[in-house]
């Protein structure tokens, strides 16, 4: 089955050679060019991976992205002008799980838009059915669902990927670096304070006293480390 793209951007030279490019990977592609149009099409349909630019008519991209976090998961890319890592770092705050700056590579955005879609499905050998269990949290594998007291816990898709390592590797201690490679990738153009931002809208959702932490724990100047 065809993957499907939301691609969302009031540039229109922008929009057609993305969807034109997609298209020729055998990619189903809609496309929208304000934010109210990005919103509505979100709720209507059931997307792989969102491109979503931040500058957008109607409602911006934060907004959309903040929305859409409130019904969905899906992977999303914020697009934002080059050097405006104050749009990033809030990009990141409000659900994306990536950015990528304007001008880019067409080359590139195929290449994270194909990789985070193995990360956040995986292929069907890669498939488990592992559940992870510790305390009143369970971290569901194969469907990539967490639930704490049998209550699930709505988390995107790195804030998933963050979570699965450390607690499959309980007590070991990974670098902001180390986390940063592994999880977004050697070639992911962001900075540490992208793991920071993850891990505290992570505690945020599965902690329920995010300055104490059960789960997910600092290691004062080194990292972070998963304890149950």
């Amino acid at each position: 089955m065809p993957k499907k793209v939301l691609i969302v951007d009031d540039e229109k030279l922008i929009v057609k050679g993305l969807k034109f490019s997609l298209e020729q990977d055998d990619m189903e592609v809609d496309v929208a060019y304000d934010g109210e149009e990005a919103l509505a099409k979100a709720q209507e349909n059931k997307y792989d991976i969102i491109l979503l630019d931040i500058m957008l008519p109607k409602l911006s991209g934060l907004e959309v992205c903040q929305a859409i976090r409130e019904f969905s998961d899906v992977p999303i890319i914020m697009l934002t002008a080059k050097g405006d890592v104050m749009d990033r770092i809030m990009g990141l705050d409000y659900g994306a799980d990536h950015y990528m700056t304007k001008p880019f590579n067409i080359l590139e955005v195929k290449a994270q838009i194909k990789a985070m879609m193995r990360r956040s499905t995986g292929s069907a050998s890669e498939k488990k059915s592992r559940v992870i269990q510790s305390g009143d949290m369970k971290i569901d594998c194969e469907s990539r669902r967490v639930y704490i007291s049998d209550k699930e816990i709505n988390l995107t898709a790195k804030e998933f990927d963050v979570l699965e390592l450390l607690a499959l590797n309980p007590g070991k201690v990974y670098s902001r670096d180390g986390l940063l490679h592994t999880v977004w990738g050697k070639d992911y153009p962001g900075d540490v304070r992208t793991v920071d931002v993850h891990i505290r809208r992570l505690r945020e959702k599965i902690e329920e006293s995010p300055s104490e932490p059960r789960y997910v724990h600092t290691k004062w100047g080194v990292g972070y480390y998963f304890q149950g």
